[in-house]
């Protein structure tokens, strides 16, 4: 065996396991700064807003509001669920069918083995199946805050905070689902060969660098001026 067909073979072996490990280090950072300092991250800093408006909700007792916001975020979460199981069941009628890439083997620099092929499709149906699960847990926990947020008289302070609650992890879940799209993405261009997966794994993380982390100057001043608009608004009332 030559030096480049030995590159060529093992080439999934060095740039798939390194695709992989750039995008689980940067989940595992994000994680860490949600916990840790929420503010300082997207999720986190929805999360607060999606808190103070319950509060709001709640306060104001506007239920027909609450349960149009809410349903709609439930039709595109089960929207989504709909096609990441849709796609599960594709991939899985493809895996008995066949276990030959449905791309030209010519096209494709790197292991084209059929054991290979078969990791390609089991990783791919792992991802749909996690996001499916994960989007259907959102939705449980945004019907669930339906009722809580359109239940009459649901203003102590028990109830706003399991409404929050709710509304919290419906979002956290909804944010789980969209990360098991993301994987899937990256072994979806596994197929085309270990070079593009590497690619999109460090294109993907760049590119959520740049949404799920906040400045820290701006996370004081938001608040602030959507309280004194709020204050200004109930006064020309």
């Amino acid at each position: 065996m030559d030096f480049k067909n030995f590159q060529k073979e093992y080439l999934d072996v060095v740039l798939v396991p390194s695709g992989l490990l750039i995008m689980l280090i940067y989940h595992l950072f994000l994680l860490y700064k949600y916990l840790k300092h929420p503010l300082s991250t997207a999720m986190g800093y929805e999360n607060k807003d999606k808190k103070t408006w319950v509060g709001k909700i709640l306060q104001g007792q506007d239920s027909a509001t609450a349960v149009t916001v809410i349903s709609n975020n439930t039709t595109a979460t089960i929207y989504l669920a709909t096609i990441s199981l849709t796609l599960c069941s594709l991939i899985g009628a493809w895996m008995a069918k066949s276990t030959n890439n449905f791309f030209p083997r010519e096209i494709i620099y790197g292991n084209t083995s059929p054991s290979i092929i078969s990791i390609k499709y089991i990783c791919l149906l792992t991802c749909f199946l996690l996001a499916f699960s994960c989007f259907v847990q959102s939705a449980r926990h945004l019907v669930h805050s339906n009722f809580l947020l359109s239940t009459p008289g649901a203003t102590s302070k028990a109830d706003v905070r399991k409404a929050k609650r709710a509304v919290e992890r419906g979002s956290e879940f909804w944010s789980l689902g969209l990360r098991a799209l993301y994987f899937a993405l990256n072994f979806l261009l596994w197929f085309f060969g270990p070079v593009p997966m590497f690619v999109s794994s460090v294109t993907t993380v760049v590119m959520l660098s740049c949404h799920d982390f906040k400045r820290s100057d701006n996370n004081q001043k938001w608040p602030a001026s959507a309280v004194a608009v709020n204050e200004s608004a109930l006064l020309i009332s």
